[in-house]
């Protein structure tokens, strides 16, 4: 089953979700800003990613920077982070079965879908 952890208010997002839609393929939307992931749900798709927690965050955003910018922190610290601002995630993640990437730039989805 193909999974996209979707913001509707990101372009960026949108446009993942239209190529999702446009592959004609049977999808879930899970809108993470309403609902919310867990420690264990994060810690699953970074594993699909196959990157670090940090490589997940929305480092631009201005939580991130008046509250964890410059900071040394532990990888459980930063899915933390996340877990308690779901808007320092980076958007949209596409999860298909053992696979997962992050929807930037767009046409990486049609790498696992």
């Amino acid at each position: 089953m193909i999974t996209i952890y979707h913001n509707p208010r990101c372009r960026k997002s949108r446009e993942g979700l239209t190529l999702l839609e446009e592959s004609g393929k049977t999808f879930e939307i899970v809108k993470y800003l309403e609902d919310l992931l867990s420690e264990e749900d994060l810690k699953t798709i970074i594993s699909k990613l196959d990157i670090k927690p940090i490589d997940l965050i929305r480092k631009n955003e201005s939580t991130w920077k008046s509250d964890f910018k410059g900071k040394e922190l532990t990888d459980e610290q930063i899915i933390k982070a996340m877990v308690n601002h779901p808007k320092l995630i980076e958007r949209p993640i596409v999860v298909n079965n053992d696979k997962a990437v992050i929807g930037r730039p767009k046409e990486r989805i049609l790498d696992i879908i």
